[in-house]
């Protein structure tokens, strides 16, 4: 809230008080913009690792359908397969951890800023 006195006691003038609420306004339009930025940086990562997720798909089918066409018995089993597998399983897991962070930052939003000269 606004105080009617500064911290030396005297009273504050009019434009010392808008001078406050607009540093204080402008801090919040920082911070949110900060935020936003963290979001939209992270969004960006994540679409680049589903790209790789459908890339990776796209090459499971093609070696799934290679191995069936080389009449190999048990496809799933195939060590390449396996491999891609892996790959699948840890670019799932690193999309998962930034949808995680999105969330993260989105709750910060619902935080009281810090004061301007807490950081």
């Amino acid at each position: 809230m606004d105080e009617p006195f500064d911290n030396n006691g005297r009273k504050k003038t009019t434009s010392e008080k808008i001078w406050d609420s607009t540093r204080k306004t402008l801090h919040m339009a920082t911070f949110q913009a900060g935020k936003y930025k963290r979001i939209v940086q992270k969004k960006i990562d994540l679409a680049a690792l589903h790209r790789k997720i459908d890339a990776s798909h796209n090459d499971l089918g093609r070696l799934i359908d290679e191995l069936r066409e080389q009449q190999i018995a048990d496809l799933l089993a195939a060590e390449e397969v396996q491999a891609l597998f892996f790959r699948l399983d840890g670019l799932k897991q690193a999309a998962a951890e930034i949808e995680a962070e999105i969330e993260d930052i989105k709750e910060e939003t619902e935080e009281r800023p810090p004061e301007p000269g807490e950081q």
